[in-house]
C-alpha cells in the first residue's frame, strides 16, 4: 500500500497539470476566434479564384493551355504537400491529415507511380518519416513565425513551382485540415498542380458567370496560376491554424476534466488509506490497553 505522503505528491502533481492544461485550453480560446476569422475570410477569395480560372480554361482550347492548367499530360510522379503543425498536444489534428496523405501515397505506389512529399509543420514530418523519409524533399519550419502571412504561403509556392519547372512532378496535391467547429475539423486533399477547377464550375446560385479579358486569356493566366496556388497554400495554412486551436481547446478541456476524475479517485483513495491507517493504530492502542 502506498504512503500517504506518496499518494499527496502524486494528487498535487495531478492539480498542476490540470492547472497547465486548464491554462492551455485559455489560450487556445483566445487564439482560435481570431483564427477562425482569418480563416472564413481567405475562403471566399480562394474560392472566388477558382471561379475565374474554370472560367478561363473554358474558355481557352487545351491544346494552348499552360502547364500548371492543363498539366503535363502524365500522372506518373506526384508531389504531396503536407501542412500540419508545429507542435503537438491537439489531439488527433496531425496524425489525421498524415494518415490522409500515408494511405494517399501507398496507393498512389501501388498504382506503379512515384511519391514525393514536402513536409511544411514538424509533426507531419515525425509521423511521416518513418515510412517515407528517403522520399521527403525538405521540411518546412513554421515555429518562429508568430502569425501565418501571405508571405509565407508564397515562399512554399515559389519552391513548388520551381520544382515543378524542373520536370520534378506532374501533379500536386495539398493536405490540410478544414475548420467546421471546435470539435471537427475535416482533414482535405486538395490538386493545386494542375490547377482543379472543377468545384468551382457553378457559384452559389448555380448561374454562369461571364468575363470580358483583357489581355487576352494566356497572360492573364501567367500571372494567375501561380497566385492561385500561393492564395491555396495560404488558405489552407490559415484553416490548419484555425483547426489547430479548435483540436488543442478540445483536447486540454478532455485533459482538464480527466485531471479532476483523477484528482477525486486519488482524493478517494487517499482519505480511505488515512482512515485505515487512523483505525488500524486506534486497534493496536486498545489491545494493548486490553492486555494490561
Amino acid at each position: 500500500m502506498p504512503s500517504l505522503k506518496s499518494l499527496r505528491t502524486r494528487i498535487a502533481s495531478v492539480k498542476a497539470t490540470q492547472k497547465i492544461t486548464k491554462a492551455m485550453q485559455m489560450v487556445a480560446a483566445a487564439k482560435l476566434r481570431r483564427a477562425q476569422m482569418a480563416a472564413e475570410a481567405a475562403r471566399p477569395y480562394a474560392w472566388r479564384m477558382q471561379r475565374v480560372l474554370a472560367n478561363l480554361a473554358s474558355a481557352m482550347p487545351s491544346s494552348s493551355a499552360p502547364p500548371l492548367l492543363a498539366g503535363t499530360g502524365s500522372d506518373a510522379r506526384h508531389l504531396l504537400i503536407v501542412c500540419t503543425a508545429e507542435r503537438g498536444l491537439c489531439g488527433a489534428f496531425n496524425s489525421s491529415i498524415a494518415r490522409l496523405a500515408r494511405d494517399r501515397a501507398n496507393a498512389l505506389l501501388s498504382e506503379g507511380k512515384s511519391v514525393k512529399l514536402i513536409c511544411v509543420g514538424k509533426k507531419g514530418y515525425d509521423i511521416l518519416k518513418r515510412q517515407f523519409e528517403k522520399d521527403i524533399l525538405e521540411v518546412i519550419d513554421l515555429r518562429g513565425v508568430k502569425q501565418i502571412g501571405f508571405g509565407n504561403a508564397q515562399n512554399i509556392a515559389d519552391k513548388v513551382i520551381t520544382r515543378f519547372g524542373d520536370g520534378e512532378f506532374d501533379v500536386s496535391t495539398l493536405f490540410y485540415a478544414r475548420f467546421r467547429s471546435v470539435i471537427q475539423q475535416i482533414p482535405t486533399a486538395q490538386r493545386i498542380i494542375p490547377a482543379d477547377t472543377s468545384a468551382a464550375e457553378e457559384d452559389e446560385a448555380g448561374t454562369p458567370e461571364f468575363y470580358e479579358f483583357e489581355p487576352d486569356e494566356a497572360e492573364i493566366l501567367a500571372s494567375l496560376l501561380p497566385r492561385n496556388i500561393a492564395v491555396q497554400i495560404y488558405r489552407a495554412l490559415l484553416e490548419n491554424v484555425a483547426s489547430e486551436m479548435g483540436a488543442k481547446m478540445s483536447a486540454m478541456d478532455s485533459a482538464t476534466r480527466n485531471a479532476g476524475e483523477m484528482i477525486r479517485k486519488q482524493t478517494i483513495f487517499y482519505n480511505r488509506t488515512r482512515q485505515a491507517m487512523i483505525t488500524k493504530e486506534l486497534i493496536e492502542i486498545i489491545s494493548g490497553a486490553e492486555a494490561l
